[in-house]
């Protein structure tokens, strides 16, 4: 928009220079045309008048110091009638001499090269062309302060709309620049603090209720395995097992709603993080859940550094390998490679996802065909993608080369 609008004064400039220039340019050559052909008929009616007074000596001093001081040229003829031409070599006028009886005893033909004035004229052309390349350019300048100043107030929204983009509902917008501006910047303020309310609604109601669900389903999860402790039924025994696994879900169900809250109320301030150190931090913590299994938590690749809120990447570590423990077989490899600045891949051994399971796995509450670990809450992914996007990065689910699934999580190099 500040081209166009840059462009658009030029052009105008352009416009005006050539309506008011170019005809005073032509106005002055025609000038300049006319006192050179004044000043050679004053020239050639002079000579004429000596000549026809018969005043030789003074004709001969005459055309003597003409011929000296210009370039032009001034030949005595015979009786011709008056003529001027204007050709390839200049002006020739001649002009007849006239007795006071009318006789013309003969003619003065003054030759004047036209070079003297194509240069006059080629001066008056360049100083003209380039004042208005100087004043284009000036106007260049001046047109695009001039558009930076009136796009201001749009480039401050758009902004604004950025810092929405991103999940900053307290982006505002400052109210200034012509009405028009100040009306949009006040419209979308309202509907931002609204989305705002809205949104904090949610989230408050969403925690509020994962958190005042944890206390009745511990206490329904006691019960049951008070019931299950004195019950010898094995039928009504894998009932109560049946109903404590629903609850234990339910629970995870519950923290993860709760978790998730937590994300989306988080305001993301990244700073600088050393992935090798957390991934290690993170390998600790669930080397026994993986040693059950026989499974091996590997990593390679550089030590790179990101931009990651602290806790963030934790997180995101926590629930990809979560997963990736309950998807793989017993004896693999899950693999942590960090190949590129802000790329890190965490890579499975299990079945792998098929394309259109792929692109809803970040779905909150999708859980894939059986795939996806029994214990599943369906948020796990939808937690990272969450955490991963406060922090300006972006992830993404991959096959992976030698099957299974490849979570690739890029962030922000520090």
């Amino acid at each position: 928009m500040i081209r166009q609008l840059v462009w658009s004064y030029v052009l105008l400039v352009a416009i005006a220079i050539a309506a008011f220039t170019v005809p005073v340019a032509f106005t002055l050559n025609n000038q300049l045309l006319g006192d050179a052909e004044n000043t050679a008929r004053r020239e050639a009616e002079t000579a004429a008048l000596l000549l026809a007074s018969g005043d030789t000596r003074s004709l001969s001093a005459l055309i003597d110091a003409y011929e000296r001081q210009t370039l032009g040229q001034i030949d005595v003829l015979g009786p011709q009638p008056e003529n001027k031409v204007w050709d390839s070599e200049g002006l020739k006028l001649t002009v007849p001499a006239k007795q006071p009886d009318g006789t013309i005893v003969g003619a003065i033909r003054l030759s004047y090269p036209d070079g003297p004035i194509v240069d006059r004229l080629w001066q008056i052309w360049g100083f003209r062309a380039a004042l208005a390349v100087g004043v284009l350019i000036v106007a260049a300048f001046l047109g695009l302060w001039l558009a930076r100043r009136v796009t201001r107030p749009l480039r401050e929204l758009n902004d604004m709309a950025a810092r929405l983009r991103d999940g900053d509902l307290t982006a505002r917008a400052e109210e200034t620049g012509p009405p028009e501006t100040r009306t949009l910047a006040r419209t979308l303020n309202t509907a931002t603090e609204t989305i705002d309310t809205l949104v904090g609604s949610q989230r408050a109601f969403i925690g509020d209720a994962s958190h005042q669900l944890r206390t009745p389903l511990t206490a329904l999860r006691l019960s049951l395995d008070n019931v299950a402790d004195g019950v010898d039924d094995p039928h009504v025994r894998e009932d109560v097992e049946m109903a404590t696994a629903e609850v234990v879900r339910m629970s995870r169900l519950v923290n993860g709603l709760l978790a998730l809250a937590r994300a989306e109320a988080d305001v993301a301030h990244p700073e600088p993080v050393q992935v090798l150190d957390v991934v290690t931090e993170r390998f600790t913590a669930w080397r026994a859940a993986a040693d059950e299994r026989s499974i091996s938590l590997v990593s390679e690749g550089f030590d790179i550094r990101v931009l990651a809120t602290p806790g963030h990447l934790e997180q995101v570590l926590d629930n990809v390998l979560s997963n990736a423990l309950e998807v793989s077989p017993d004896g693999a490899t899950i693999l942590v490679r960090t190949t590129r600045p802000g790329l890190v891949e965490i890579i499975d051994s299990g079945p792998g996802l098929p394309d259109a399971e792929r692109a809803r796995a970040f779905d909150r509450f999708w859980r894939g065909q059986g795939l996806t670990g029994k214990g599943g809450s369906g948020l796990g992914l939808a937690i990272v993608k969450q955490l991963v996007t406060d922090d300006g990065g972006a992830v993404s689910l991959e096959a992976a080369s030698g099957g299974g699934l490849c979570v690739r999580i890029r962030l922000s190099p520090a």
